[in-house]
């Protein structure tokens, strides 16, 4: 999903973290973090955020793989956070300005602006997660994730869990790209229940990505008619969907970060990005010398997983704790995609 649906999946301050000594670079929040396991002699890499971090999950492993990767390379790292358009636009010139190995950027609002650094700056390593660039460099990687194969697994679980023998979804946009959290879960749903019935509301409208309203009257649309588990793909609209599917003793499924926290009970599970395996794997593969490239993550490599699926499954409370034979099934059909035997279609493929 888009880095503006995770902006709005959790609230983050606008006041700068700091850490340390660290200091404001103009508008931009910034937070040094510049601790090193031999005094600074190994590589250095700066993160640049499209927010501040505060609670957000996504960014919260972004930081955590940065940090991994100077942890393996005996090196110092730096987390730039951001608060808007301009400090995005500042902390990527003061990433660039301290050259460190490798600059790593989590969002699509970074796409533009490192296309004209990395024409400026040939030599400069670039790495931006979870988008990329519209012309090819030499010196800008891409990590991006297969959500289709999680959004898969999380249709499986409703498919074995309903009662009604209908599962739907609440997306953001009628597009190929956020069908990707649509189409797949009807498509996991219909794998492990063939007869069920799966149907999709869109929430439109001025503001796709903020109208809780508009998510919840849609997720309120497919629960009159019968269905009892909904993907939310709503992004700040998902409290919408939970809201109705908690009032309808419905079930729903979350996106990015375990969002079960937020509805206990209703919440059965969620598709998780794992930025933290992006920009550990993408940083070791820009030190080993392969660059200009654009790498997918999926369940194969990590970089896609449902909470149902990861340690401490058991605190998380999601429902889908409590159904270990649902998850058995799950986890088998995870080593069927791995393998390469059960292939799930990706909306967004050309």
């Amino acid at each position: 999903m888009s880095r503006r649906t995770r902006r709005t999946l959790h609230a983050v301050t606008a006041t700068a973290l700091l850490v340390g000594a660290a200091t404001a670079c103009n508008a931009a929040a910034k937070k040094d973090t510049s601790d090193s396991a031999d005094g600074g002699s190994g590589k250095s890499f700066t993160l640049v955020t499209p927010d501040a971090v505060g609670q957000n999950e996504f960014l919260k492993l972004a930081v955590t793989g940065i940090e991994s990767a100077a942890k393996q390379h005996q090196g110092t790292q730096k987390v730039y956070e951001s608060t808007d358009a301009a400090s995005q636009q500042q902390n990527v010139q003061a990433a660039v300005d301290a050259a460190p190995d490798v600059i790593v950027l989590v969002g699509f609002e970074f796409a533009d602006v490192v296309a004209q650094q990395a024409q400026k700056h040939p030599k400069q390593q670039f790495l931006i997660v979870d988008a990329c660039t519209t012309k090819t460099f030499a010196n800008v990687s891409c990590a991006v994730f297969r959500e289709h194969e999680g959004v898969f697994l999380a249709g499986a679980e409703a498919g074995l869990l309903s009662k009604s023998g209908k599962v739907g979804a609440v997306d953001v946009l009628d597009t190929p790209q956020f069908r990707r959290y649509s189409d797949p879960f009807a498509a996991g749903a219909r794998k492990v229940a063939a007869k069920t019935e799966t149907s999709t509301r869109f929430v439109g409208g001025q503001s796709p990505f903020d109208d809780s309203a508009r998510a919840k009257e849609q997720a309120n649309t497919l629960l009159a008619k019968g269905y009892d588990h909904l993907m939310a793909a709503a992004a700040a609209g998902n409290y919408g969907v939970f809201e109705a599917a908690k009032a309808k003793g419905a079930f729903a499924y979350g996106v990015d970060v375990n969002q079960c926290t937020a509805a206990p009970g209703t919440v059965v599970d969620n598709v998780i990005k794992r930025t933290d395996v992006a920009v550990a794997k993408g940083v070791e593969a820009v030190l080993g010398g392969t660059t200009g490239t654009t790498v997918s993550y999926g369940l194969k490599e990590g970089g896609i997983s449902l909470t149902g699926l990861e340690d401490g499954v058991e605190s998380s409370q999601c429902v889908i704790a409590e159904h270990t034979d649902v998850l058995t099934k799950v986890e088998a059909l995870r080593d069927q995609i791995v393998s390469g035997e059960l292939k799930v279609d990706d909306p967004a493929a050309s």
